[in-house]
């Protein structure tokens, strides 16, 4: 630990199902509201889950370059606009001169394609439920409307579109880990500069599959919330009567920096990115060992990478997706995390109002307790009425609170058993 970087959280950004910057989306979490609603974006009417988390009313020009919007499929524009209003809050942004000693790394979702794309393909190529291959080899590149397809759905596109819209030229990464990724691009940023391969780093994650495709896959699964007729309370993580995530969408993004760097241009500093924990359960594709195993790893790992002891920790921000194995999961690694002590540690889960942002979620929630430790103010869990006898921990139920917070934690785990958690200390804590 001794002479090791510190590194500053000095910039913000958010598009969430509860506003489409810092402000709103704070606001809406402090004021209780909920994001879900019936999907809009498309004609769900099929589907057993008819509702989502869907980011409402965004401004497609508010990812700023419109050279760029042509290469940028949905969740590339949330990413787009996060990315800038981080860049903007820390009042520092990659220069010719500079431009080297910044990086840029991103967690990015599963599926990179738009589902219209996907569409047009079927409509084109496919006859009596057939795919005609030869038709496809003859005419493809000659009758598929857009031509640079190809290119807007490759993983690293994203990454690509950060880098040229902010002048970006040093150290980059693209993490896909499924819901952990946000995370885990976080915690690859923070090595980065802990190794001094850049200076600062624009970091977070996006997503979106709030389309066909992707809620037909979780619905197959039978992991997403079938409560249509009640969307707002749909989300009930840690509640005994819990019956599957809500899909979810948006983007979070941070400037991490440099401490001295940081401190010696007077930068407004909302946290220390102390400490950063990786596993792999290796249980189940959808599930965590009902023991704990493996977020017990990433959780102790990153208390340990940070320094900091569990009884420092005043905050938790779970994973809780509101699916009974993963809630019960978590609560079992916490508890064995934090021994006889776990239950006076206070706990939520934001999915209850954003739903599950998946490759987003874990940036979007490192955000939160980066604002839960500025604002000294906790969000709650909210639709928490019957908590489930299983996950009795302190679970700040169905308000926030306040007090001040010194250590965060927050959790990502992903399908394929990736896990990831982070830790995040004030940064009178850190000095």
């Amino acid at each position: 630990m001794t002479g090791r970087r510190r590194v500053a959280i000095t910039g913000l950004g958010l598009v969430t199902p509860l506003g489409n910057d810092v402000a709103s989306t704070w606001n809406g979490l402090m004021d209780g509201r909920s994001g879900v609603g019936p999907i809009t974006v498309f004609d769900a009417s099929g589907f057993p889950t008819r509702i989502a988390a869907e980011v409402r009313n965004f401004d497609p020009d508010a990812a700023g370059d419109r050279k760029l919007l042509k290469l940028a499929g949905r969740q590339h524009r949330f990413a787009l606009a996060a990315a800038a209003q981080a860049i903007a809050a820390a009042g520092a942004a990659p220069t010719k001169r500079d431009g080297a000693r910044w990086g840029c790394v991103v967690g990015s979702g599963m599926i990179s394609a738009d589902f219209s794309a996907l569409e047009e393909l079927h409509r084109r190529f496919v006859k009596d439920d057939r795919l005609n291959d030869g038709l496809l080899g003859r005419e493809g590149l000659s009758s598929v409307a857009d031509p640079i397809e190809f290119c807007r759905t490759q993983t690293v596109a994203g990454l690509s579109l950060l880098t040229h819209r902010f002048g970006i030229r040093g150290y980059t990464a693209t993490v896909h880990t499924a819901c952990a990724s946000g995370g885990q691009a976080l915690g690859t940023a923070l090595n980065a500069i802990r190794a001094g391969w850049a200076d600062r780093i624009l970091a977070g994650g996006f997503d979106s599959m709030v389309h066909p495709l992707g809620l037909s896959g979780f619905c197959l699964l039978g992991a997403l919330s079938t409560d249509n007729d009640s969307p707002q309370t749909a989300s009930r993580p840690f509640d005994r009567t819990r019956n599957g995530f809500v899909l979810g969408e948006g983007a979070g993004f941070l400037v991490l920096e440099e401490w001295e760097a940081a401190r010696r241009r007077d930068a407004r500093i909302y946290a220390e990115l102390a400490g950063d924990g990786n596993s792999l359960s290796s249980y189940r594709i959808t599930d965590s060992h009902p023991s704990g195993d493996g977020p017990i790893q990433a959780m102790s790992w990153s208390l340990e990478d940070a320094g900091v002891e569990p009884r420092d920790v005043g905050y938790i921000n779970a994973h809780g997706t509101s699916t009974p194995m993963n809630d019960r999961s978590e609560c079992r690694a916490i508890e064995a995390v934090f021994g006889p002590e776990a239950r006076m540690v206070p706990v939520s889960s934001t999915k209850s109002q954003l739903g599950h942002l998946i490759a987003a979620a874990g940036a979007v929630e490192a955000a939160i307790c980066a604002l839960t430790i500025h604002h000294g103010r906790a969000p709650g869990t909210m639709n928490l009425h019957n908590p489930d006898p299983e996950c009795a921990l302190d679970f700040i139920p169905n308000r926030t609170r306040a007090g001040a917070v010194r250590v965060a934690l927050t959790n990502s785990f992903g399908f394929g058993g990736s896990n990831n958690c982070l830790v995040l200390r004030a940064p009178e804590a850190a000095r």
